[in-house]
C-alpha cells in the first residue's frame, strides 16, 4: 500500500513538472507584434520584413481589431521615435499594458540583430 501511495505521489509530481514546464515556456515564447508607425511612403523606401505597418494616427483602432488581447507584447518604431511614442500613449490609454517604444527603425534592427 505505502509503495503504491509513493508511486502515485511520484507520478502526480512529475505531471505537474510537466504543466509547469509546459506553461513557462509558453511565457518564454510569448510572440512579439511589432508595428512601423510609419507612412506608406517610408515603409516602401526601407522596411523590417514581417513587421506590420499602422499609421501612428490608426494604431487604437486598427491594433484593436488585429490584437483584441489587451495583454498583447507590443514593440513600436518609426523613423525616430516620436511617432511611436504617440501611438504608444494612443494603445496604453485604449488599454494595452505592453507596449513599448523601440525609437527608430534602426534600433528596432540592432534590438533583433538584424
Amino acid at each position: 500500500m505505502k509503495k503504491i501511495l509513493i508511486k502515485k505521489l511520484k507520478m502526480s509530481l512529475l505531471n505537474l513538472s510537466v504543466i509547469l514546464m509546459v506553461s513557462l515556456s509558453g511565457l518564454a515564447w510569448a510572440e512579439v507584434v511589432w508595428i512601423d508607425v510609419r507612412s506608406s511612403l517610408e515603409h516602401a523606401v526601407d522596411n523590417i520584413e514581417g513587421d506590420i505597418r499602422i499609421s501612428h494616427n490608426e494604431i487604437v483602432e486598427r491594433v484593436s481589431e488585429q490584437f483584441p488581447d489587451k495583454n498583447t507584447t507590443i514593440h513600436l518604431y518609426c523613423r525616430s521615435g516620436g511617432r511611436a511614442g504617440i501611438a504608444m500613449s494612443s494603445l496604453q490609454q485604449a488599454g494595452y499594458s505592453d507596449v513599448k517604444n523601440m525609437g527608430s527603425i534602426g534600433d528596432a534592427r540592432e534590438e533583433r540583430g538584424l
